[in-house]
């Protein structure tokens, strides 16, 4: 009686260890996310190192920028300022993007969010952030 029950739990676990490699083989592959041909494998987008500081006081039309990891191409990167499109630049410095944009001429005296987009093709891949700033006055 043993030996059926014994053999049933080593040919359970045997399934279950094969089934969560399946699972697991497509996730993280690539240094850089969504390289790999096989669908839905990506690396989440990171943006980080955000300047002027959260809460800093910024000049009107003064610069800021940002770092985006695991980003394909930067025509992924979209930014705002209190919802007005910014235009932006992107230089590679492996293994990020470095973004440059400027602060909308047309804000002066106020707080303004900047808030950053990363589309993808899958949902999962995608991000969004920001921070708040305080636009001096002119």
């Amino acid at each position: 009686m043993k030996k059926p029950i014994l053999l049933s739990a080593v040919l359970f676990l045997s399934i279950n260890a094969v089934n969560a490699t399946e699972h697991h083989s497509g996730h993280g592959g690539g240094g850089m996310g969504g390289n790999s041909s096989t669908a839905g494998s990506c690396l989440k987008p990171r943006l980080s190192t955000f300047l002027p500081a959260h809460m800093a006081t910024a000049a009107p039309e003064s610069e800021f920028s940002f770092r985006a990891f695991n980003v394909d191409k930067p025509e992924q990167i979209f930014v705002t300022v209190k919802n007005i499109p910014v235009e932006i630049t992107t230089e590679f410095k492996d293994p990020y993007y470095q973004v440059r944009g400027k602060l909308p001429a047309s804000l002066s005296a106020t707080a303004a969010r900047i808030n950053i987009k990363v589309t993808a093709k899958s949902p999962h891949c995608e991000a969004e952030n920001g921070w708040l700033i305080k636009i001096a006055e002119k």
